[in-house]
């Protein structure tokens, strides 16, 4: 007895030391992070869509994941329905949705789909960007029960591929997509939560009967579907991304665009193939469920550096001078602040200054005797500094004047002393 009381007493002495040394910062995420999607919940979002086919499946993952834009694009395909060919690429290249989004164009029941349902699909993109293996694996799962069950099988609308842990949905003809319409409730057997039922989604129009499994009218892919540039990869659990693919379907998407922007990122490699990786841009704003998914997505990479420092090199101010050829001296404010002050310093009244002045002029006419030699002088006394005061009488500056010599042989600086003297020299 004593000895469980021993061991008990020890886990919680561990107990308490690990909470002690553990940083602030972790048990803040961790209290702030939400739990992660659990299982039923993966199996209830995924059901309505694991039995696409792959092609469109890997669209309809990347674009939840941005679903203001899929809001916006589902709008737009409804005030534009004209457009097609030619016009209809001219308009998506000058839109700024993400290519998975483009590429839903093609399917107006999967973006009224996305875009009614809105809960749905913000759990699906949420489930996606964080949990990216389990929504995979889940997919794998459902469709092996509805393949158990007998309801999903190769017709002349889907070719299903069954390999050893893999079941692959493809369509017969590239160009032709057919999207399958079911009850999630009925075609993977019974279902196995019935705390959480599955999303049940019929499109407009659609007639419930006896069939649970059917298809609607093949959509024939057009120039929305080059922007299909993302595939399945069911072993590494991600969506593998090829610019080039599907560059058949649509010539007119200028991929030198994406491709220079993707490589930028670090998203693909210089042959346009790479890892689909969430971009935050596309977000829009859109809140996460939890703080970890946007830190996880938004790092610094070393090419987000490298383009900022060769920006910054290269930028060019307009207006301000090359200061690698040519020296620029600034102009010091504050020595011109001190000569002010010192200037009203020295000299305190006004009256001084006009007298002083006055007998300056005065002293330099009966000097001169002359019109011109009169402004020299009175332009020589600019040039002296004002005097200092010391008690009651006012002493000139130390420096000498750069002004011309007077006619009496003396410099300008003795005709100031006399003038400051009170004596006024005349020949």
């Amino acid at each position: 007895m004593l000895q469980i009381r021993d061991v008990f007493a020890r886990l919680v002495a561990v107990g308490l030391v690990l909470l002690v040394i553990t940083p602030p910062q972790v048990l803040a995420r961790a209290s702030n992070a939400q739990p992660a999607f659990q299982q039923e919940e993966l199996d209830a979002i995924l059901a309505p869509i694991a039995l696409y086919p792959d092609a469109l499946l890997a669209q309809i993952f990347m674009a939840a994941t941005y679903p203001l834009e899929v809001v916006q694009a589902e709008r737009w395909v409804k005030q534009n329905p004209q457009l097609e060919g030619d016009a209809l690429t001219a308009a998506l290249e000058q839109q700024p949705w993400d290519p998975s989004v483009k590429s839903l164009v093609n399917f107006p029941q999967v973006l009224s789909m996305m875009s009614e349902q809105l809960d749905w699909m913000t759990k699906l993109g949420h489930a996606f960007v964080a949990q990216q293996k389990d929504v995979m694996e889940t997919v794998q799962t459902l469709r092996a029960k509805a393949h158990a069950a007998g309801n999903l099988k190769t017709t002349a609308e889907q070719q299903v591929i069954v390999e050893k842990h893999v079941i692959r949905i493809e369509s017969p003809r590239p160009q032709v997509v057919y999207v399958p319409v079911y009850n999630p409730s009925i075609v993977y057997g019974t279902w196995w939560y019935p705390a959480y039922p599955p999303y049940v989604y019929y499109p407009s129009g659609y007639v419930v009967g006896t069939t649970f499994f059917s298809f609607g009218v093949g959509v024939f892919v057009g120039a929305a579907w080059g922007y299909a540039w993302g595939r399945c990869d069911w072993q590494r659990h991600h969506i593998h991304i090829d610019i080039h693919r599907n560059i058949s379907v649509n010539r007119h998407i200028n991929r030198r665009h994406y491709r220079t922007d993707w490589q930028h990122r670090g998203y693909i490699s210089r042959s346009g193939s790479g890892t689909w990786r969430h971009n935050t841009v596309h977000r829009k704003g859109v809140a996460y469920r939890d703080r970890a998914t946007p830190q996880r997505f938004n790092r610094v990479t070393p090419t987000d550096i490298t383009r900022v420092r060769e920006s910054f090199r290269n930028r060019i101010a307009v207006g301000q001078p090359d200061l690698s050829h040519k020296r620029i001296v600034p102009y010091n404010s504050r020595q011109r602040d001190n000569r002010i002050r010192t200037y009203e310093r020295r000299n305190s009244t006004a009256t001084g200054r006009s007298e002083h002045t006055m007998q300056r002029q005065h002293s330099y006419m009966h000097t001169n005797r002359g019109e011109t030699r009169s402004r020299v002088g009175a332009r020589s006394y600019n040039r002296y500094a004002p005097g200092v005061e010391h008690g009651n009488r006012t002493r000139p500056h130390s420096y000498r004047s750069r002004s011309s010599p007077s006619i009496t042989g003396g410099s300008s600086r003795s005709r100031f002393d006399s003038s400051v003297n009170g004596s006024i020299r005349r020949r």
